[in-house]
């Protein structure tokens, strides 16, 4: 399996320092979001590619999947059975996660070798489905990254240890620690009136997060709704990027 992609950047005359690989949510098609980034800023106008014109960007296009629970097809990275209750028929998203995370594992070796080996120069980051996905990919995972960033993110099979996590998916060569975890910066931006990912199970991705070992950047908005705030959560995360990410090259 391979996932069509946009890639962006860096911008002219400037070196390649960093690679963010963002995924995209349930339903939404990857020309669609990229126009959607396009349009979320900071307080001073600039896009995350204005920020961080170094940066290479590279965003992939989720499978096309019927549903199970229904005669449509939509693109989706794993299918849930209902968003209402992600716990009803929860190892229907297993399925798809086990098919996905493989490729995204070799997706980030790949633009680790484009910089080097440098897996410190590599953010991960997604929204909705993109960041769950996101999310299971870190648990299997074995170098740190730079960072990860999720937003309006939830945490499938939540409630479990993280070797239970890792159990459900069944992938080989993962680690049986929690070093990536520990060592890979986190932040979760979620608005308040999210009708889709109630902004409880943010918090409680949250939660997991920091139980396992994670130092986690907790950023909540009063509206905004299922999709990014503007401008203080564009804000925040350029302040994430800067302290947590550009801050090590530096040093």
């Amino acid at each position: 399996m391979t996932f069509p992609t946009i890639t962006t950047g860096p911008a002219p005359a400037q070196p390649h320092t960093h690679t963010v690989v963002f995924l995209h949510g349930r339903g939404d098609n990857v020309q669609a979001f990229a126009n959607g980034l396009g349009h979320w800023r900071d307080s001073r106008n600039r896009t995350l590619a204005d920020a961080f014109p170094t940066f290479r960007w590279v965003l992939p296009q989720a499978p096309m999947r019927k549903l199970a629970s229904g005669p449509e097809t939509w693109p989706q990275w794993f299918d849930v059975w209902n968003v209402r209750d992600f716990a009803e028929n929860e190892e229907l998203q297993a399925e798809g996660l086990r098919e996905v995370i493989p490729v995204f594992r070799k997706m980030l070796a790949d633009e680790a070798a484009r910089l080097g080996g440098r897996w410190d120069r590599i953010v991960l980051a997604g929204i909705s489905m993109g960041a769950a996905t996101s999310t299971h990919l870190l648990f299997n995972l074995k170098e740190p990254l730079g960072a990860f960033m999720g937003f309006s993110a939830r945490c499938p099979f939540s409630g479990r240890s993280l070797t239970k996590m890792r159990e459900v998916m069944a992938l080989d060569d993962v680690p049986e620690h929690n070093d990536v975890l520990a060592k890979t910066p986190v932040l979760l931006e979620h608005c308040a009136d999210d009708p889709l990912v109630l902004v409880q199970r943010g918090r409680a991705l949250r939660d997991t997060l920091r139980e396992f070992g994670c130092q986690v950047e907790w950023k909540e908005y009063p509206n905004g709704g299922h999709w990014f705030h503007t401008p203080q959560g564009m804000d925040d995360a350029v302040n994430f990027i800067e302290t947590h990410v550009m801050n090590k090259m530096r040093t």
